[in-house]
């Protein structure tokens, strides 16, 4: 079974995303905010990162740049996901260390197929 770390501060994004992801077969860690995202990555050694990018205590962003840039969690992949989905965005995730980018509302079917292209998985 996959694990993923949900890094998001949306309760009803949280609720939606993690029971649909357990009914996928998915073992899912919830994270509030930037920094707990990055100490759970470290903790929950995750298969997947999902991180909102717009959090409080530390942003999406820097928190992505902290996981990537620690040895012990640099090689997890992590899905940058964002409202903002504006021109630059997908760029600015990858620049920021994200393997990938996901635009909300989550189409969660494309949301499954990148989580699978992530870890390796194919249905």
């Amino acid at each position: 079974m996959k694990k993923i770390l949900l890094v998001e501060d949306n309760e009803m994004n949280r609720d939606m995303l993690s029971r649909r992801l357990i009914r996928r077969g998915f073992e899912v860690a919830i994270a509030v905010d930037g920094r707990q995202g990055v100490e759970m990555a470290t903790t929950e050694t995750p298969d997947v990162i999902l991180m909102d990018m717009s959090l409080p205590e530390i942003d999406g962003w820097e928190a992505t740049r902290m996981i990537k840039g620690n040895p012990q969690t640099g090689a997890i992949p992590v899905m940058g996901l964002t409202a903002h989905a504006m021109a630059g965005d997908r760029e600015k995730c990858l620049a920021a260390g994200c393997d990938e980018y996901g635009s909300k509302p989550v189409d969660f079917a494309e949301l499954i197929e990148k989580i699978q292209r992530l870890t390796g998985e194919s249905e």
